[in-house]
């Protein structure tokens, strides 16, 4: 007995890591099951439902990690505790000689840390659903194909992120100033965002850079074949369309990791809650696709809050030190990240823009004195 729970602490890292991704297997393995069901097609009421499911595991999540939080990295003394947060930079202060209290003030870190993570992440998707609504649009994929993309496209978005944030924690802990560097990045970003925020964004699907690969290296077919990524004609083997959008929502899911991998590394630097945090948002992004892709101009703001939020990470990753010196804790972090993202959207309800509308009326009228 004794044994085999000094095997769990000196393993504990690896035996959480491997649960957790045996758990996302399954939920993935439900999903394909669910959508295959369903032809591929989605209903709202469906996307609700699966938004509220995911969101409730995620919210479970927190509560593991609030109560069993210090079994991640094998804590069973004081001594490991203070590695621990030294390490990862935790602001928690331990109680000299009171293992229960301190792990409990660990725990509560760990989660709140998990959940500003979380929210700052799921808040960062709602973009990369702009781009993915763009590039459907522009390849003319139908709807009951979208399932499936989104699927595989998340599935590979997750070996992606578990890769990036691992080397990014890797680089953090070899070279602190490149937090500086990736401070500096995000402001850039979000005031980049901000400038562009009205601008029109178009798929150019001749000259995409994944376009113009594609069809340097392999054969591609002009037309979709149903729900296909590959298929064989007069003995070759040629993508299909599905397939180039698959890779374009990919290198779009590339870039966009860019920005939310070092946001959450603001929030913590332990690589394990950053990992996390980034695939509950990761594994909530198809439903909420669903769920926002009728509605989502409605949010005219969001873009706004979206670059402000950015910008105050970026600037929190900069001055970091002196926030620290100031007693600037994780649940502030949280109230600011929450407090613009409520006001974009509250905004966005009060203010409904009214140039689209004006311009659908108009667009009514003139095709009503077409027809007479």
């Amino acid at each position: 007995m004794v044994y085999l729970r000094l095997f769990f602490y000196m393993n504990s890292e690896i035996l959480f890591l491997g649960a957790f991704l045996v758990f996302i297997v399954i939920i993935l393995a439900i999903d394909l099951n669910l959508g295959k069901k369903s032809g591929g097609v989605v209903s709202m009421k469906k996307a609700g439902l699966m938004s509220f499911a995911v969101v409730t595991l995620a919210m479970g999540f927190y509560f593991i990690l609030i109560t069993y939080g210090h079994l991640l990295h094998g804590i069973d003394s004081i001594e490991k505790l203070q590695t621990v947060i030294t390490k990862h930079r935790h602001p928690v202060k331990i109680i000299p000689n009171d293992l229960e209290h301190s792990i409990a003030l660990y725990n509560q870190n760990l989660g709140l840390e998990y959940l500003t993570g979380y929210i700052v992440e799921y808040a960062l998707s709602v973009d990369n659903i702009f781009v993915i609504i763009l590039i459907f649009t522009a390849f003319g994929v139908v709807e009951k194909n979208y399932h499936r993309v989104l699927f595989w496209g998340i599935l590979g978005a997750i070996i992606m992120r578990f890769i990036f944030i691992f080397v990014g924690a890797a680089l953090i802990a070899k070279f602190s100033w490149i937090m500086y560097v990736f401070g500096g990045f995000l402001v850039i970003t979000g005031v980049k965002m901000f400038l562009q925020k009205d601008n029109d964004e178009k798929i150019d699907t001749q000259n995409h850079p994944v376009v113009k690969f594609a069809n340097r290296y392999f054969k591609v077919h002009n037309h979709f074949v149903g729900q296909k990524f590959w298929v064989t004609i007069d003995g070759v083997k040629k993508m299909t369309p599905l397939f180039l959008v698959l890779l374009i929502i990919e290198a779009t899911d590339l870039i966009f990791a860019v920005d939310s991998i070092p946001a959450i590394f603001s929030v913590t630097k332990d690589p394990y809650i950053v990992f996390f945090s980034n695939i509950f948002a990761i594994i909530g992004l198809r439903s909420m696709f669903f769920l926002l892709a009728g509605i989502i101009d409605k949010f005219r703001f969001l873009k706004t809050g979206l670059a402000f939020l950015l910008t105050f990470i970026g600037l929190k990753m900069i001055f970091h030190h002196q926030l620290e010196g100031w007693g600037f804790e994780t649940s502030h972090s949280l109230l600011i990240i929450v407090g613009i993202l409520a006001a974009s959207i509250v905004a966005s309800l009060l203010f409904p823009e009214q140039k689209k509308e004006r311009k659908l009326k108009f667009d009514e009228e003139a095709e009503e004195q077409h027809r007479r």
